[in-house]
């Protein structure tokens, strides 16, 4: 049986999420013995307290949260497997939990790039290595289309802390000082929440003057702010499942042949911090609206031409302006996001989707999805779901 010492912050859903993948492995693949350690062992043991506790219980292996100084070559020479959460920095000489964090940040701004917005902010931490790569990744997407991005970024969470909560604050400050309307991006769910309380205590209009958008799609969180926050899932489980798989691989195999660990994103969740779109052509305002209201239907570009009073020239013409797409093109996007949405969170069969989309040919829009996304919905599911994923 192995043993194995979790040191994660459980009180968080990315922590809990990522033991519940590792736990789904052992229960497959086991048994495997767990103890729960709390972070603040870190410190009040450091890693010579953590590694003697480790070989007195005769540990396998270790995943947690460690700083970057903590010489963790030391477990892997004890024999006893380990893998980082890279909360901070990526480590160099063990295998990481990481994620595609550029990626998230391309995924955000190209979400708010489709609701027509023409100015953007990030907010976050400058030396923690998944806020910084999500603001960079979000920033060069934006730059492919002209855009630049207004950077509010701490260098410590308790300084974050003080000045969300406090007022006046220089955090409210530059939220007044924002360009309006405006597509923020935070880094994860729990700097969302920042945004949305500074906002209210400043009476700045969410979405209306700022629409914000979090990271980790936590439903706690994201339904106890106000308004609720629309945020990017990460496949969190599944990179749990992935983590025991390397961590029972490096067991057997006497620490060779590690690997990072990257948990992606999935898809952005839009509640109501988002929920709204950003452009001053009434007519084209009008279209987007009717058009994700209606994406759950067969649409055509002549269903949206019957809501506004243009001539086709001229919608098409106006909606790429603000868009940046084609209006059939806009649809056909959207309309692969929502069949994506129902592939990750649903059991549906990819026919059963099709019809729940007003489509007839589930051969087609799986045809689609491959344009899109480089791979067939079974293959997509099985990628980022556990229970298809052996």
């Amino acid at each position: 049986m192995n043993k194995i010492i979790l040191i994660t912050d459980l009180g968080e859903e990315y922590g809990t999420s990522l033991l519940k993948g590792i736990t789904k492995y052992s229960q497959e693949f086991g048994p495997w013995a767990f103890c729960r350690m709390p972070t603040y062992y870190r410190e009040t043991m450091g890693t010579e307290g953590i590694l003697k506790w480790a070989k007195e219980w005769e540990a396998n292996g270790i995943v947690g949260q460690f700083y970057n100084n903590s010489n963790l070559e030391k477990f892997l020479a004890e024999g006893i497997a380990v893998i980082a959460q890279d909360f901070k920095e990526r480590q160099h000489n063990v295998p990481n939990i990481t994620g595609d964090y550029a990626r998230a940040g391309r995924m955000g701004a190209s979400y708010f790039l489709r609701k027509g917005y023409e100015h953007f902010a990030f907010y976050g931490f400058k030396n923690i290595v998944w806020s910084r790569e999500r603001g960079q990744g979000f920033e060069e997407e934006l730059a492919k289309e002209g855009y630049k991005v207004h950077y509010f970024e701490h260098t410590s969470d308790l300084e974050s802390r003080k000045l969300w909560y406090y007022k006046p604050s220089a955090l409210s400050d530059w939220l007044k000082s924002l360009p309006k309307p405006i597509a923020l991006m935070a880094c994860d769910d729990n700097q969302g929440m920042h945004i949305t309380e500074a906002c209210r205590l400043t009476k700045i209009r969410i979405p209306e003057e700022v629409a914000v958008l979090g990271v980790d799609n936590s439903e706690m969180l994201c339904n106890l702010s106000d308004p609720p926050l629309s945020s990017i899932a990460l496949d969190t489980e599944k990179g749990g499942y992935e983590t025991a798989r390397l961590l029972d691989h490096m067991i057997k195999s006497k620490n060779k042949d590690f690997y990072d660990v990257v948990v992606e994103p999935t898809q952005v969740v839009t509640r109501n911090s988002t929920d709204i779109y950003a452009t001053k052509d009434e007519y084209i305002g009008m279209a987007l609206k009717f058009i994700h209201n209606n994406i759950e239907k067969n649409l055509k570009v002549d269903d949206v031409l019957k809501q506004v009073p243009l001539a086709r020239r001229s919608l098409e013409k106006r909606f790429y302006k603000v868009t940046g797409y084609p209006v059939y093109e806009y649809i056909f996007n959207l309309r692969i996001e929502k069949f994506t949405q129902k592939l990750l969170e649903t059991d549906l069969s990819i026919f059963e989707i099709a019809m729940d989309l007003g489509l007839n040919d589930s051969k087609n829009i799986a045809r689609q999805f491959g344009q899109i996304k480089g791979c067939t919905p079974t293959q997509y599911r099985k990628k980022y779901l556990i229970d298809q994923g052996k």
